[in-house]
């Protein structure tokens, strides 16, 4: 007699194995609709403004196919905590991607928790730099130094690292889009210059200039290893050892020189105000000036 099998039991062998659920295409088109119902539900200017920045910084964060997986956002969490961006920073960051992936209906991507706040930022200061150069220098590390150099003098986003190319070198400014803005990033000359030596002592003569031993582009965890081994043997403290803190450090020494060359139109201005009062002016007892 053939054995007979329970319908359950029979049904259960023939269901195909449980998978779990499939990733999550993003599209800008699913960004602008989540802010656009953020707008809906009376968000202020200045609040979409931070949202619009936290998801596309996300999206740009993601693979080329721009396709979410579980565990993306607690990966994209620990990538903005290497790159020195504080724990309060963080979890706006994470708040906002959660609640696109709740608009869009995936909670089962969302990330789970959020970090203890903390104010305390680290400041790299121009001494700390210049010993990073130069102590990358001393070691003969060139694409290190390199590297420092370059965030430290042009501002680069680290998720654009790939687009400083051979044939970027060609102009003075690279357009890139970071965080949902598009910016105009310049390469001084005497950079130019040193990128262009190093790709011809390097035989690359096309393409990005920082790559992998396999001509891979050079990811975001091997640069902030490679500059934590450098600030330990600058004896430089390890957390500012981060692009996001080369880029405060620019932001911060053009923030100074601007506000000098502010001082000095202001003292300028005065001089000739003051020069044409002592020619034309009336003085304080309403005598007109000769």
């Amino acid at each position: 007699m053939e054995a007979v099998l329970d319908p359950a039991e029979n049904r259960r062998h023939r269901r195909p194995p449980r998978t779990g659920p499939p990733g999550l295409s993003l599209t800008e088109e699913n960004l602008e609709e989540y802010l656009r119902g953020l707008k809906e539900r009376g968000r202020v200017s200045g609040t979409l403004d931070v949202y619009r920045r936290n998801i596309f910084a996300f999206y740009d964060a993601l693979p080329e196919d721009k396709t979410v997986q579980a565990g993306d956002l607690s990966r994209w969490r620990q990538e903005l905590l290497s790159e020195g961006y504080s724990p309060r920073t963080v979890n706006a960051c994470l708040s906002a991607a959660n609640g696109l992936m709740a608009f869009l209906g995936r909670r089962d991507l969302q990330s789970v928790g959020a970090l203890e706040a903390d104010d305390v930022q680290p400041e790299l200061t121009r001494t700390e730099y210049l010993r990073l150069l130069s102590t990358a220098r001393a070691l003969n590390k060139e694409r290190l130094y390199l590297l420092v150099k370059l965030f430290g003098s042009t501002g680069l986003p680290l998720q654009e690292l790939p687009r400083i190319t051979v044939e970027a070198l060609d102009g003075q400014r690279l357009v890139v889009r970071s965080s949902g803005t598009v910016q105009l990033i310049r390469i001084p000359d005497f950079l130019r210059q040193e990128l262009r030596a190093y790709a011809q002592r390097n035989g690359i003569v096309s393409g990005p200039l920082f790559c992998t031993r396999q001509g891979k582009p050079l990811g975001r965890s091997a640069v902030t290893d490679s500059l934590k081994r450098l600030c330990r043997d600058a004896r430089v403290p390890e957390e500012k050892a981060n692009p996001r803190c080369l880029k405060r450090l620019w932001q911060a020494t053009q923030d100074s020189i601007r506000s000098q060359v502010e001082l000095l139109v202001e003292q300028a201005c005065d001089r000739l105000l003051e020069s044409e009062q002592l020619s034309i002016g009336w003085d304080s007892r309403g005598v007109r000036g000769p």
